[in-house]
This record gives structure tokens, C-alpha cells and sequence, in this order.
């Protein structure tokens, strides 16, 4: 991972905030694969963003690949067989790095925004 997020010229990535928000749910232990997706998707209904199955899981690879979470698989409850892959931290404080560095350019992107309004409507 780099250590200093440099600015993508226009608004953040949509993978760098799936990034964010998937750390901040393995602070809130919500580790379950499809119910990030869920969950998320129930997040952002009201502003029209529906995260991909696809992009959800390459942000998770990602944030493997950057050494921020791990895989762990664990039996599902009630299921005598069935795995579950859940996601924990490897290294924590490189994943408060990663949300520190975001918030520098989501404000940004915030300004643009803010201008754009303020500008044309």
C-alpha cells in the first residue's frame, strides 16, 4: 500500500470508497461477505449507489493485497458444514492510515462539489 494516497484529479474512486467503508465495518465487526454487500447496498439506496458484487470483492482483495484485513473462515451457525468467510484486521493501524488519508480527499471532493452547487444552481 502507498503510504500517501495522491489525488485522483476529480472525485475519490469508487473502489477507494468501498475501501472505507469495509474498514469501517470490520471496526463495527460486520465481517460477513454478502452482508457487507447487503448492507451496503441498503446504505446507499436512498442516493442511487448500488456496490457490485465484483467491485465489493476486489476492494476486499485489495485491502488483503495492502495487508489491512484477512480472511478467516468460520462454520455458519445452525449449519453443521457450511463455511462462512468472515474479514478481520492484520494490521489495524494501517487501515486508520488508509480512512485518514481518504478523508483528505473526500473533503476535497466535498469542495468541488460544494463549488459546482454554488456555481450552477
Amino acid at each position: 500500500m502507498r503510504e500517501k494516497r495522491t489525488s485522483s484529479g476529480f472525485l475519490v474512486k469508487q473502489r477507494a470508497f468501498l475501501k472505507l467503508y469495509l474498514i469501517t465495518m470490520t471496526e463495527q465487526e460486520r465481517l460477513y461477505g454478502l452482508k457487507l454487500l447487503e448492507h451496503l447496498r441498503e446504505e446507499f439506496k436512498p442516493y442511487g449507489f448500488r456496490p457490485n458484487h465484483s467491485e465489493l470483492y476486489k476492494a476486499l482483495h485489495d485491502l488483503m493485497n495492502d495487508d489491512i484485513l484477512k480472511q478467516v473462515k468460520r462454520k455458519k451457525e445452525g449449519a453443521e458444514l457450511q463455511e462462512v468467510v468472515f474479514y478481520t484486521f492484520v494490521n489495524y493501524e494501517k487501515g486508520k492510515r488508509y480512512k485518514k488519508q481518504l478523508k483528505v480527499e473526500l473533503e476535497r471532493c466535498r469542495g468541488l462539489i460544494d463549488k459546482a452547487i454554488k456555481d450552477n444552481f
